[in-house]
């Protein structure tokens, strides 16, 4: 747990932390202990949840990577937000709910070029709802590979979360694991993959944001995974 906290901070999370921190110091200076302990327990949590851990970024082209920490929640096949310009088909969609234990740091699931960054707004129901990738706040990407394949991507906000941080815009070029931005507090990232990618993910299997490999581009690769063919 301790190795939780001994890693680098999100910069925009120093100013929660900081109000946190200026408040608790405000309980014990008064003397308020009933409101001492309270606060002093949101405050490390604070620091747990903007934890920014480096990641071992796999380097094997052909790879989509976990864009966020959590648990696949759902995987199922839907038609992509229309702003992402991936067609009216069906694509596999891989729904990661992050808790708010979760690192919230999104990262990039491939190298390629953004090609698309869309914001809508919307409700704020539970993320782990179905229903929540039509109806709540979104921000979506679609990254265009070196090789022309489109990947799309959607950060969802839920109840609890009420700020989605996208810090790229269309152009610019991003490499695998690459952060793209963040969600707080509590949310779900979606990535939908290209026709022919072979799964290797399966619900209820804990993702490490940049570094767990989702799923395989190309039929048959040099180093073989067991896969769930689409």
């Amino acid at each position: 747990m301790l190795a939780n906290f001994l890693v680098p901070i999100l910069e925009d999370g120093w100013r929660f932390i900081a109000i946190f921190a200026g408040v608790t110091l405000l309980a014990a200076l008064t003397g308020a202990a009933w409101l001492f302990w309270p606060l002093m327990v949101l405050t490390l949590w604070s620091i747990y949840f903007f934890r920014d851990p480096p990641r071992g970024v796999p380097q094997e082209d052909g790879l989509l990577i976990a864009p966020a920490d959590g648990l696949v929640q759902m995987v199922s096949q839907a038609v992509a937000p229309v702003e992402l310009g991936l067609g009216e088909d069906p694509l596999t969609r891989v729904s990661i709910f992050l808790s708010v234990f979760d690192v919230h740091i999104n990262r990039s699931p491939c190298a390629g070029t953004i090609e698309v960054v869309a914001y809508r707004p919307g409700k704020f129901l539970n993320a782990a709802a179905e229903k929540a990738s039509d109806e709540n706040e979104r921000m979506a990407l679609a990254l265009r590979r070196p090789d022309g394949r489109l990947i799309g991507c959607v950060q969802i906000a839920g109840w609890v979360a009420r700020r989605i941080v996208c810090i790229v815009k269309p152009g610019q070029a991003l490499v695998a694991g690459e952060r793209f931005g963040h969600i707080r507090f509590g949310s779900r990232t979606d990535l939908y993959l290209p026709k022919g990618s072979r799964l290797l993910v399966a619900p209820g299997q804990r993702m490490i944001g940049g570094e767990t490999v989702m799923a395989e581009l190309d039929p048959v690769l040099s180093t073989p995974r067991r896969a769930i063919d689409i």
